[in-house]
């Protein structure tokens, strides 16, 4: 399985890069009011909005750091109805691969019910790399806003 390596925090994390569709440099945001944590607002891809979530916002509470390494990765969201969505995830030092088998990952030990997408990790000698599962990562609030039906009314 080919893996793309990112960083939240000190900590590496992986997604399997047979989800991503495409690795964006971070653009300007246009913010959404009163979004909840971690939706840091929408972006045009190929002359669609997508919206983007800040993995590090999710998960450490803060932003990510506007680096050169800091990417969007676009994946085909799978909504629990069946329907395939584009959502934009950002995340930093988002620009390594690596190629290892599932048999591979362990099991941490730890489950974080406020973190169900955490999955198995990778003992590497550089230090752990933890599974991240992305169709588990929205919470139910955040999948219903952004995935909401949209309303258009511009009389």
């Amino acid at each position: 399985m080919l893996l793309l390596l990112f960083k939240l925090g000190n900590d590496r994390y992986a997604l399997d890069a047979g989800r991503v569709v495409e690795i964006v440099p971070l653009v300007a945001l246009k913010k959404v009011p009163q979004a909840p944590k971690g939706l840091a607002g929408i972006f045009n891809y190929r002359g669609q909005p997508v919206a983007a979530v800040d993995l590090c916002e999710l998960a450490l509470g803060r932003p990510a750091s506007e680096r050169l390494s800091t990417r969007i990765i676009i994946i085909n969201y799978q909504t629990p109805e069946g329907a395939g969505r584009l959502l934009g995830l950002i995340a930093e030092h988002a620009t390594q691969t690596l190629r290892k088998e599932a048999k591979e990952f362990v099991d941490p030990g730890i489950q974080i019910g406020e973190a169900p997408y955490l999955g198995p990790v990778l003992l590497d000698p550089q230090g752990p790399i933890q599974l991240v599962h992305e169709q588990r990562l929205l919470p139910a609030r955040v999948r219903d806003l952004l995935f909401a039906q949209p309303s258009v009314d511009l009389k």
